[in-house]
């Protein structure tokens, strides 16, 4: 009897899609090429998975070889990728940049969300061109409800925390822009000064840090991927 989930086929391509193609899969082994480990953090690159089923999806890896868990510091469990795991990196990335490449801009950006935009510019943000000092960014988006309209980046010694709340230090540069805007400058759709010019984005605060905001903003891995379609 054909198992439940299963193609019943001997095929390599059927018997991978078994185990990778299930619903958030890709999305999860996208965040431990990240470099993710932890599953608080897991989270939050998956904001909109529930606790309960990522935590089925990293048992069915585990299962399949593709993770291995260890116990962290204070013993909290952390996964990370077998060898198996990590030979996936080029399929994964070549996923990104076929998408990046093929899928129509205007459907990309109908996916907003502030919590995974602001995570991954979190952890893709480059801190040299920034004062050698605690350096505090806050992002307004005022289209938002009033608890997701603000955010803050705080980049200290090279370490780059986010905040959902305000943390209390002196803010260095407010970014006010629409949710769309600092999207499409992620995804390399956009860049600062064409959103500065059309009036989607506001500055205030250390010029210096404004005017190199192209620079320090973390991008998404795939924004240099030239696109095929408008």
């Amino acid at each position: 009897m054909q198992e439940h989930g299963s193609y019943g086929q001997f095929c390599p391509v059927s018997m991978a899609a078994e185990i990778l193609c299930t619903r958030w899969t890709v999305l999860i082994l996208r965040e431990f090429l990240c470099g993710t480990t932890r599953f608080n953090d897991l989270r939050r690159g998956v904001p909109r998975m529930s606790p309960a089923l990522l935590s089925k999806r990293l048992k069915e890896l585990e299962r399949a070889g593709v993770i291995v868990t260890t116990a962290g510091e204070k013993g909290v469990t952390e996964y990370r990728l077998s060898p198996s795991g990590q030979d996936l990196q080029p399929i994964i990335m070549g996923m990104g940049q076929w998408g990046q490449r093929w899928v129509d801009s205007q459907l990309s950006l109908k996916n907003l969300d502030p919590s995974l935009l602001m995570w991954d510019m979190r952890r893709n943000l480059n801190p040299q061109p920034l004062p050698k000092r605690r350096c505090t960014i806050q992002f307004l988006y005022p289209e938002l409800p009033l608890a997701r309209q603000n955010w803050w980046l705080v980049v200290d010694e090279g370490a780059v925390d986010l905040c959902g709340f305000d943390p209390g230090f002196e803010i260095d540069l407010l970014v006010t822009s629409s949710l769309r805007s600092m999207t499409a400058i992620w995804m390399g759709l956009s860049v600062v000064r064409r959103e500065v010019e059309a009036g989607n984005l506001e500055f205030d605060g250390d010029p210096d840090i404004a005017s190199a905001m192209q620079q320090w903003l973390g991008l998404s891995k795939f924004a240099p991927e030239p696109r095929r379609v408008s």
